[in-house]
């Protein structure tokens, strides 16, 4: 009698098994840093910005009833890609008190290049002192041959709780006609 060749056993269930967990196990390993790396990567895009919303800026008894402007700081939470600071400078503004406790508000940036303007009490108007300009209390250009293409910025403002002054805060395109957001 001849022995049997031997022939190879049919794959056991217990092979195939352990087999799928260990490809199921590696697939996630590999899976999951590279959706972690996406998510981080992708953080700030869908995180809210705070710019352009109403702030807190100071209250009616800070701003004179003669009318003159006085200039504030403007204090804000600055969201920077991945940081998230609160309660930082983010610019200024002239405030100043109209009839009816109306407030009217101008960013304190010149329109021309960016440089600070200044509000001159005795003259009774703003000044840039980068280029000359100056601008009337209402905000509009003084002198024809200013270099600034368009009047101070004026922001929207808003009364709560009968005391607070709020204001929308938002920098503009210098050196434009247009009132571009920045």
């Amino acid at each position: 009698m001849e022995p049997k060749p031997i022939t190879s056993l049919p794959p056991d269930r217990r092979d195939f098994i352990t087999k799928a967990a260990a490809i199921a196990i590696g697939g996630a390993i590999a899976v999951v840093p590279p959706l972690a790396g996406l998510a981080v990567f992708v953080d700030p895009l869908r995180r809210k910005s705070e710019a352009g919303s109403a702030v807190l800026v100071a209250t009616l008894g800070a701003i004179p009833e003669n009318g003159e402007p006085r200039k504030f700081p403007v204090l804000a939470t600055k969201v920077d890609a991945w940081n998230r600071t609160p309660h930082v400078p983010v610019g200024a503004v002239y405030l100043q008190r109209l009839k009816d406790n109306h407030i009217r508000a101008f960013n304190v940036v010149c329109p021309h290049a960016g440089c600070f303007v200044d509000f001159r009490p005795t003259k009774g108007h703003y000044h840039c002192p980068c280029h000359d300009s100056s601008f009337s209390l209402d905000g509009q250009i003084l002198d024809p041959k200013s270099p600034s293409p368009r009047g101070l910025d004026d922001l929207p403002v808003e009364i709560r709780q009968g005391s607070e002054v709020w204001v929308t805060f938002q920098n503009f395109r210098a050196g434009v006609h247009e009132k571009i957001p920045v």
